[in-house]
């Protein structure tokens, strides 16, 4: 079962990608938070940084001209070290609950977006669209 888990990962990440709204997908690596693939977020730098969700320089993103700037989606960078970060602190949080539980699902809902966030043992899965009407 340990090979089919990456390929039911995907499987998952394909399906939720396919939902209506969806703006960006992102894989991490569960263990460094490290961008293992992105789509729909701009990178801000040319060549993935393997070892780091750091930005390769202090670029300001002022050029971006799909507007994620303004939504306050920047980089792919900062999104994966934000869901990371994230990540780690539920974790934290359900292990004092229950040090034998965790996480499967985390969905975090702005007025702009929605993020959806599957722990894998592996990867992290994310995906950010649109947040849907109330």
């Amino acid at each position: 079962m340990a090979q089919s888990a990456p390929d039911d990962a995907l499987a998952l990440l394909t399906r939720l990608s396919q939902k209506p709204g969806v703006q960006s997908t992102l894989v991490l690596a569960r263990e460094t938070g490290a961008i293992v693939r992105t789509s729909g977020l701009i990178s801000t730098s040319s060549t993935a940084n393997a070892n780091s969700t750091q930005p390769a320089s202090d670029n300001t993103l002022e050029n971006y001209a799909n507007g994620r700037k303004e939504s306050g989606i920047n980089s792919a960078e900062d999104v994966a070290r934000l869901v990371w970060t994230f990540v780690e602190a539920a974790g934290t949080m359900i292990q004092g609950l229950d040090g034998e539980d965790e996480a499967k699902l985390l969905r975090v809902r702005t007025k702009k977006n929605e993020l959806v966030i599957v722990p894998d043992a592996k990867f992290l899965l994310v995906v950010i669209h649109d947040t849907p009407p109330a």
